[in-house]
């Protein structure tokens, strides 16, 4: 194929990353740096101190961290389960098709699934409070505040996990196995010094991924959690709708060039490990 008709090839691609990535972030980057009536200002990147905005990026980091955190260790143990499946199994298929599905599944659906599910009169909610008489919403709707958010995310983040950590597990090679018994080691001290090793780096880089996953997210919350701005996401909605503060708009901008400071910072980090996994795998 000629060079020109490759080029040609990755136009479409080129042009969804100049409306969806590019054009957005010039827009975000523009309006952190001016005010309303277009002056030059730095006022809106010291919103971002502000003790609100603080809180908003404390809660965001805490539910990306321990999202991805369990998520990952959930996520890995499933993924050492699948390796006792055959390869081109129904049991890999049906893992992999549901885990592809359940990883794109978000927003208003998945807030309303969980809502019918463990609400206030959810499903399992009234199975429970019926058979023991525990209300497991007593006292606070914990799942329309920033708890809530952690099962919820749950949902997605460990079907990538397994999207994006099996082929890393699967590449691991039996003969390795076989050498470390043939030479007196054990199944224990495999993981320890083989195993282990050599999945660090794509498991730290699937991590961060989920990390930059769950921080990013915003249409599930949007739709859970209906009052408040407990996170960063949600923190830029009030900023661009609230009719009670008004006149900043552009406080919209800084939060959104922090979102991106911290997102870039994340994927170089995953782009980075992840080439240094795959050296092994070649």
């Amino acid at each position: 194929m000629r060079p020109g008709l490759a080029v040609l090839g990755l136009a479409p691609f080129a042009a969804y990353v100049f409306v969806f990535l590019l054009v957005p972030t010039t827009i975000a980057l523009g309006t952190a740096f001016f005010d309303g009536d277009g002056a030059f200002t730095l006022e809106n990147i010291a919103g971002l101190l502000e003790p609100t905005v603080l809180r908003a990026f404390g809660s965001s980091l805490w539910l990306s961290a321990v999202t991805a955190a369990v998520g990952a260790v959930v996520g890995a143990l499933a993924c050492y389960a699948l390796l006792g499946a055959p390869e081109g199994g129904r049991i890999r298929i049906a893992v992999d098709a549901a885990s592809s599905v359940l990883a794109q599944f978000g927003g208003v659906m998945l807030a309303f699934a969980f809502i019918a599910t463990l609400g206030a009169q959810g499903l399992v909610t009234r199975l429970i409070l019926d058979a023991t008489g525990i209300d497991i919403h007593e006292g606070r709707n914990w799942l329309y505040a920033l708890p809530g958010l952690v099962p919820t995310y749950l949902y997605f983040q460990v079907p990538l996990m397994i999207i994006t950590f099996l082929p890393a597990m699967a590449a691991l090679r039996p003969t390795w196995a076989e050498a470390n018994l043939t030479l007196g080691g054990t199944r224990l001290g495999f993981w320890r010094f083989i195993g282990i090793p050599v999945l660090a780096p794509a498991f730290l880089a699937s991590l961060l991924l989920l990390f930059a996953n769950a921080f990013s997210s915003y249409a599930t919350a949007a739709a859970l959690a209906s009052q408040g701005s407990q996170i960063v996401p949600l923190q830029i909605r009030a900023a661009l709708t609230s009719e009670t503060v008004l006149g900043r708009e552009n406080l919209a901008g800084a939060l959104a060039l922090g979102m991106i400071v911290i997102v870039a910072a994340c994927m170089w980090g995953y782009s980075a490990i992840e080439s240094r996994a795959a050296r092994w795998r070649r």
